[in-house]
């Protein structure tokens, strides 16, 4: 396999963390990975922001899921600034907004850190605590640390649906 298919396979959602903490130089790593990530027509319709101290707090006080990160990658979308299809009105914000955090997902994997993406969280309460986040559709949260001792993938991680049900060959 080649590293990029070895890296999608392997790859799993990391949902303990250890105490130790991340270099910010790694951090660096992955907002560059980010902001390489293809947009449609290269609007780049989208907002990152970096949560440590204080607002991991406000943060993990809207989710049931702290994984006990210290540092969280946030992806908001910015509808008023994205592509729009004409054939439909299909605004591409959250999707160029998706490619982005994947392309986070991927760049913490290849670091050798651990991360999940977390959608689980209360958008209006957060707003509330954090105000800069006002006006964009919140994709994605990443907690983003060094996988603890007892990490490891859920007994999901293998399961698949068939080939055959998601994949369609048209001639």
């Amino acid at each position: 396999m080649s590293d990029f298919a070895s890296l999608a396979h392997e790859r799993y959602s990391c949902r303990s963390f250890s105490n130790k903490p991340v270099d910010p130089k790694l951090i660096e790593k992955i907002i560059d990975a980010a902001l390489a990530a293809p947009t449609a027509v290269n609007k780049q319709p989208f907002r990152l922001w970096v949560l440590t101290g204080d607002a991991v707090t406000k943060f993990t006080r809207h989710t049931r899921y702290d994984f006990g990160a210290h540092t969280y990658l946030l992806v908001g979308a910015a509808t008023d600034e994205a592509w729009t299809r004409r054939y439909d009105g299909k605004n591409f914000a959250e999707v160029d907004a998706s490619i982005v955090a994947t392309h986070i997902m991927l760049a913490i994997a290849d670091l050798g850190l651990g991360t999940t993406w977390l959608g689980s969280f209360d958008v209006p309460a957060l707003i509330q605590e954090l105000p800069e986040l006002t006006g964009y559709e919140l994709v994605a949260a990443f907690p983003v640390g060094w996988p603890s001792t007892n990490a490891h993938p859920s007994p999901m991680h293998e399961a698949s649906r068939n080939k055959n049900e998601l994949v369609s060959y048209l001639e």
